[in-house]
């Protein structure tokens, strides 16, 4: 009889450790970026989520209390724009692969608009906050904003409907 060790492992096996591995390095990652500059509770923050990260490879919840974790980090200390980018990055690659784990066979989490976009939306965030504007208004056009994208996401999705009308 073969040891554990001299048994060849199945492809199926081989598929779900990769995003296991990987998960778990973005994950260490982004709980490390805020750890650069935290101290006190910042750095108490960043050690419960490291402790998170490593809960997350058998309980997939503690991948999101992770996260949480980690921002609580990066509020706590004063952190710089890259090194807050790195660990969202880290955080949103983190989350993509963790839920990765366990998917059917076929399933694509990594895909490329996925990778474009979280990279896209880092980028922007690091340019934005390095831009030394001084507009005390904008924080009022945020909600609208929002707002106005979320609509404009949904639209697609609500093209058909025929909404109830009042009639009396």
């Amino acid at each position: 009889m073969k040891s554990l060790a001299q048994r060849p492992m199945s492809p199926t096996r081989r598929l779900h450790l990769a995003p296991r591995a990987l998960s778990t390095a973005f994950g260490l990652l982004m709980a490390a970026a805020p750890a650069v500059h935290a101290d006190g509770l910042a750095s108490v923050a960043v050690t419960v989520a490291v402790l998170a990260v490593l809960a997350g490879l058998t309980f997939r919840p503690a991948a999101t209390l992770a996260v949480l974790l980690s921002v609580l980090a990066i509020v706590l200390s004063d952190q710089l724009a890259v090194s807050a980018a790195i660990s969202g990055l880290s955080a949103a690659t983190y989350l993509v692969l963790r839920h990765a784990v366990g998917a059917p066979t076929g399933v694509v989490t990594t895909s490329q608009p996925t990778l474009i976009a979280a990279v896209g939306f880092t980028f922007a965030a690091v340019v934005a906050t390095s831009l030394p504007l001084q507009l005390p208004w904008l924080p009022l056009l945020a909600p609208l904003s929002v707002v106005g994208i979320y609509v404009l996401a949904l639209r697609p999705f609500l093209g058909a409907v025929n909404w109830p009308t009042r009639r009396g």
